[in-house]
């Protein structure tokens, strides 16, 4: 069989949010590439479908109008203005993302099956930079010449794809990490999830609020209802990977047995309809800071393992990662630099202080899941005090204050009503 040989840029492997995130800003910056994704879009990826700020902040930066075109279709995609934490001990907080609301607001973020979204993303691709191949499968990546060459099956033709840059955006069991990162066989750390789409579930928020319950049989996981368009809830579990082999937890019967079962839940699931199945996922956490490139490559989305520990937030670290991978690319080659030195200083550092300190307050609050007292303690304090409410309200825009949240002094203020 013949072997079709091309030349670009850039290759990326993956056209999910953070492969395509990459695409639309490498050609804002007139650079060309190649995508190659395994899939035929629209295809679907099981996830908790919640889009936050950071994912909106990216797609205005892309293009402002996306947005807008975004926030007009709401039986598509569902405008969500804040958050409800759900204690233990069963007493919610509302946390608005923008307690100083108008009704001109706009949502700083949505919900929306990653189906459509996905999809919305890829329709984003198509530019005269961009050239995209799907349905692929990626037979080997080597490295020849200072440059990566990626062997590439289509519809029965093979290809040979080189370039002085690879985006790995295949996630965190991808060839891209497999071949390319010396760090892979490396263990990470997990979460598992649970999705599943009902119709009809009770109480939910006028505003759309997304909901974390921190049930007691789920700790230090937490069990989720996020409203969907058109009557729907995205519902689902996550929990560390470690706590479901070492307390051998069949999460999907714990998560049934919730909703059947569980006082504070389960009235609001009465007459409501499961649609399609229960699908889980994995997920690798950020635990801590790992290698996200190395010569001629980098990884973006959850093959850098970019999952926010505490949330669970994976889209809007895919798009923000990609982003920031456009630009030390573009830097790359304007230097016609590709080594390790090189996207380290460009990309690592530049990913890790933007979203290092996140990381590490999310992994900081995942730890104090464990510890079920103190989430009751808070809430039911923040419950009683508008002001405590509105400071925890503004630690979602503001890192200094969530920082606060790392520190044994604002749990002991909490105490002495200060």
């Amino acid at each position: 069989m013949s072997v079709t040989k091309l030349e670009t840029k850039v290759v990326i492997i993956g056209a999910g949010p953070a492969g395509a995130a990459s695409s639309i800003f490498l050609s804002k910056e007139g650079i060309p590439h190649i995508v190659l994704e395994k899939e035929l879009f629209p295809r679907d990826k099981v996830c908790g479908d919640a889009c936050s700020g950071k994912t909106a902040l990216v797609l205005r930066r892309a293009n402002p109008a996306w947005m807008d075109e975004i926030l007009a279709k709401p039986q598509e995609f569902t405008p969500s203005f804040g958050i409800t934490f759900v204690a233990p001990n069963g007493k919610p907080l509302d946390i608005p993302f923008t307690p100083t609301r108008t009704p001109e607001t706009k949502a700083p973020g949505f919900t929306v099956p990653r189906l459509v979204f996905d999809n919305f993303l890829f329709e984003k691709i198509a530019s005269p930079y961009a050239t995209v191949f799907q349905q692929t499968k990626i037979s080997s990546i080597d490295k020849q010449d200072g440059k990566v060459v990626v062997h590439m099956v289509q519809g029965g033709k093979e290809y040979e794809i080189t370039a002085p840059i690879l985006v790995g955006a295949d996630g965190d069991k991808g060839i891209t990490r497999k071949t390319l990162l010396n760090a892979h066989n490396e263990d990470k750390s997990y979460a598992i999830g649970l999705r599943a789409y009902y119709e009809g579930v009770k109480g939910l928020h006028a505003d759309n609020f997304i909901e974390l319950h921190f049930l007691s049989e789920v700790l230090p996981g937490y069990f989720w209802i996020f409203p969907m368009p058109n009557g729907m809830a995205n519902v689902g579990v996550g929990i560390l990977s470690e706590v479901v082999r070492k307390k051998k937890i069949n999460l999907r019967e714990q998560m049934l047995s919730a909703i059947e079962n569980n006082p504070q839940i389960k009235d609001r699931f009465a007459g409501a309809t499961l649609h399609g199945k229960i699908q889980g996922w994995g997920l690798p956490l950020a635990m801590e800071r790992e290698p996200l490139s190395g010569d001629n490559f980098l990884l973006v989305g959850d093959a850098g393992s970019l999952i926010d520990p505490f949330s669970g937030e994976g889209i809007g670290n895919a798009l923000y990662s990609g982003m920031l991978a456009a630009d030390a690319i573009k830097k790359s080659l304007e230097k016609k630099e590709y080594s390790t030195t090189f996207f380290k200083e460009a990309y690592d550092d530049v990913v890790w202080k933007r979203l290092g300190d996140e990381f590490k307050i999310s992994a900081t609050l995942q730890r104090l899941c464990k510890y079920p007292w103190l989430f009751n303690f808070v809430v039911n304090k923040a419950y009683k005090s508008p002001s405590l409410k509105n400071t925890i309200s503004c630690m979602f825009t503001d890192m200094d204050l969530r920082d606060q949240l790392r520190k044994p002094s604002f749990y002991f203020n909490i105490l002495m009503n200060r």
